[in-house]
């Protein structure tokens, strides 16, 4: 059989094998990165993604033959470390990809090198502290203005020692806390559902994520606005976090457990009929298809990724099925999209820019290039800098397009943007990045 140049399949992929023992084995993992390595040093169509593969490229060519046998499997560390499993080299440009007979996935393959590092122990103690979000949100959000104060890049006095301990970059914009998260927030003052709207039949259950319930509940009240204006029924329900940062770091069975978890917890609302809407992109992503890959045959959880949508993608839904209720107004100003890449992950188009084109008279500018920021990645002392040279092209769209808004459906990434435009001295920089769903709330007069 010929090898083909590149597949025109649809891309699949393998499930993670992560409760077999071999899955750790590092010497059959450094195999599988030489002969991963290999293929992607004869493409280089990654180059210019993220910044594992400058480094991967930098550590061939600066070899003595310029080829892979030169390099030590010992060196290729900083290769896995400088991935963010942004899943863009899988989904947009490798054309290597299962089912094509290369068979070849980068991100998880990075994952399963994490893994073992995580089995072995090595995954450091501070980021396990920092990337423990219901714990840190629960207790932050009961000390909210000392909390927010304490990290504000303004704040000499804890930054430097925070820096120094935890490895957090001092000059890295971290997300506030709210004394109320968003779950409460919806108890306590739920919307009035419209009962004459198109979207009166259906029933939502809003699945909150940590970011939401703790960092930025104004995405959750914009969302429950705009479907009680459609009609649509909502529940909020927050069962524990996705575990993105546990995934990041390779503590797989700490995933799996969440997914078990919050699947039995969503089982009963999809079977009364609710679909599961997901705020944030990197929790849809992780419902949709990383926990399925982590549990293949765990039935909630196939029955769970089959009943989620992005919210995006929910409000789409309603627009092109029954329509959406009369009301949105212009927005003056313009906007600058960013495309988030766990947005782009779950193949299903552009719907933030969808959803905003919905808005009469809108102006809209797309940016498709990595925002460079990469969850808990960025913030850290040692990748911030290499955060903002990947982020800096898109940041420089946004800064050309003028627009009013700078918005993106990854909250971390449309701030670090912001961050990213006053190293260029752009002018008249936003305070904030909202989420392209409070713009349709206010394009609704829903949170003027």
């Amino acid at each position: 059989m010929s090898i083909k140049e590149g597949s025109t399949e649809a891309p699949i992929r393998h499930a993670i094998k992560w409760q077999d023992d071999d899955f750790y084995d590092m010497a059959a993992i450094e195999q599988e990165l030489t002969r991963v390595f290999d293929i992607c040093h004869g493409c280089r169509r990654c180059f210019n993604l993220c910044d594992s593969f400058p480094k991967l490229f930098d550590l061939i060519d600066e070899s003595e033959t310029g080829e892979l046998d030169s390099v030590s499997s010992k060196d290729y560390k900083p290769v896995v470390d400088a991935c963010t499993l942004c899943d863009m080299c899988f989904m947009t440009k490798c054309p290597y990809v299962p089912p094509h007979e290369f068979d070849l996935d980068f991100p998880h393959l990075m994952l399963r090198y994490r893994a073992a590092e995580h089995r072995a122990g090595d995954t450091g103690f501070m980021i396990r502290q920092l990337t423990a979000t219901d714990r840190n949100g629960a207790l932050a959000g009961k000390v909210a203005p000392l909390a927010n104060w304490a990290s504000a890049k303004s704040n000499a006095l804890t930054r430097v020692p925070l820096e120094a301990i935890a490895g957090v970059h001092r000059d890295a914009s971290l997300p506030a806390f709210h004394s109320q998260s968003f779950e409460a927030r919806a108890r306590s003052a739920p919307p009035e559902v419209a009962a004459d709207a198109p979207a009166a039949s259906r029933k939502a259950v809003l699945y909150a994520t940590c970011f939401v319930n703790y960092n930025n509940p104004l995405i959750g009240i914009s969302a429950q606005g705009i479907l009680a204006k459609n009609g649509v029924q909502t529940e909020v329900v927050y069962p524990g976090c996705c575990g993105m940062p546990q995934f990041e770091q390779g503590d797989l069975g700490d995933v799996a457990a969440r997914a078990r978890h919050v699947a039995i917890e969503m089982s009963t609302w999809i079977d009364s009929g609710h679909t599961v809407v997901a705020l944030t992109p990197s929790c849809a992503l992780m419902l949709k298809f990383e926990w399925p890959l982590l549990l293949p045959d765990d039935d909630q959880v196939a029955k769970l990724a089959a009943a989620t949508m992005d919210i995006t993608e929910y409000i789409v839904d309603i627009a092109r099925t029954e329509g959406l209720a009369p009301g949105l107004a212009p927005l003056d100003g313009g906007v600058a999209l960013h495309f988030a890449c766990h947005a782009q992950a779950q193949n299903m188009g552009p719907k933030a820019a969808d959803m905003l084109r919905l808005i009469p008279d809108i102006d809209l500018q797309v940016i498709e290039r990595c925002s460079g920021h990469g969850g808990s990645w960025g913030i850290l002392k040692e990748n911030f800098d290499t955060a903002i040279k990947v982020g800096t092209p898109a940041a420089r769209q946004v800064v050309k397009s003028e627009k009013k808004y700078v918005a993106s459906e990854c909250p971390l990434a449309g701030e670090h943007l912001l961050q990213t435009m006053t190293r260029l001295d752009a002018a008249d920089i936003p305070d904030r990045s909202p989420h392209p769903v409070e713009l349709l709330a206010k394009a609704y007069g829903l949170n003027s």
